[in-house]
């Protein structure tokens, strides 16, 4: 039954995401809400007025699926009691209130067609008190292991009074990290799908069943969302749905009581943030003499050196899904599960 419902809710979300796409782009369309395209990559000048903002296309399957789902898992004789429902409402509200971040970030974009949309002293602060109401409702609910599994090892290591700023710091790199990675067609959406489909079993197994639904129904709405996004895109999540799914991502790795996986799993991410960081660096510390990169974050250099969207997606993807592959095999050889 639980394998049963797991599927389901992938199905479903699929069906959901990809049919929507019917209705919700040209309704973007009508409403003129179009990316402006303001970078440097010459190619991306044709992409100007793509409809933005398609994340609901995925965030509503994935949402709703998972609240009915969870709902119904007490008549289903498979509801582990009030704990996993408390766990998966502290999720969900931490990854709707960082959805409305970048749901302010996108409307501030199109409506008063500021392409930066907020400024960074804003996103930062609104960021840094949902992260921090996000871990103080964990720890209110009893769901704060301060002793944090090193990937790769057996090893624990407890960060005392340190687990909750490194927390923070973890948190908010990681969510701008799923932010910046959707720079080209298809590439946040393809990356996050494969992380999604290596939390399902994880949940599962560390009986977190709730966030294995939620995983696997971000999953199908992803897949759904790609049969609009893939290149030549037709639509794009804007930062609606990559904040969606930078929160969605750290949430699962809290839900499994594994935080520092995100490291691992999220290995793409993590390029892609270091990438920013490195060409921020030198150029500030060389007075703009000196670039790492052709263009940060790293997709960027990769399509001024000559390679198309597509094969940077199936690259990046392909990395994921090694690095996936890799830390489930740690996982489920016995050494933590």
């Amino acid at each position: 039954m639980q394998i049963f419902t797991l599927c389901l809710a992938a199905a479903l979300s699929f069906l959901m995401a990809a049919l929507s796409g019917k209705i919700v782009i040209p309704a973007l369309k009508r409403l003129h809400i179009g990316q402006t395209i303001s970078v440097y990559v010459k190619e991306h000048q044709s992409k100007a007025n793509t409809p933005m903002m398609g994340g609901v296309m995925f965030i509503v399957p994935t949402v709703l699926l998972t609240l009915v789902l969870t709902l119904i898992l007490p008549l289903m004789g498979i509801s582990g009691g009030a704990a996993p429902v408390k766990r998966i409402a502290v999720s969900l509200i931490m990854i709707i209130a960082m959805t409305a971040v970048g749901f302010t970030d996108d409307y501030i974009k199109v409506v008063k067609k500021r392409n930066v949309g907020l400024t960074e002293l804003q996103k930062t602060a609104m960021q840094v008190i949902i992260i921090a109401l996000y871990l103080g409702a964990m720890k209110l609910i009893g769901c704060v292991n301060t002793s944090v599994l090193i990937p790769f090892t057996s090893f624990r290591f407890d960060l005392w009074i340190f687990y909750y700023p490194v927390m923070l710091v973890l948190i908010y790199g990681f969510v701008n990290a799923v932010n910046i990675t959707d720079g080209i067609d298809g590439l946040c959406s393809s990356v996050t799908l494969i992380v999604c489909c290596f939390f399902v079993p994880t949940a599962f197994a560390a009986n977190v069943f709730e966030h294995s639904i939620l995983a696997a129904a971000c999953a199908g709405g992803l897949l759904g969302f790609l049969v609009w996004n893939f290149h030549p895109a037709k639509v794009f999540m804007g930062d609606t749905g990559s904040m969606f799914l930078g929160a969605l991502f750290c949430a699962l790795a809290f839900a499994v009581d594994m935080p520092l996986i995100m490291l691992p799993v999220g290995i793409i991410y993590l390029i892609e943030i270091g990438s920013d960081v490195i060409q921020i660096g030198l150029i500030k510390a060389t007075k703009g003499k000196k670039k790492a990169f052709k263009m940060a974050p790293i997709h960027h250099h990769y399509q001024l050196s000559g390679w198309g969207e597509v094969k940077i997606v199936v690259t990046f993807s392909a990395i994921t899904l090694i690095f996936c592959g890799l830390t489930a095999f740690w996982l489920f050889t016995g050494i933590y599960i």
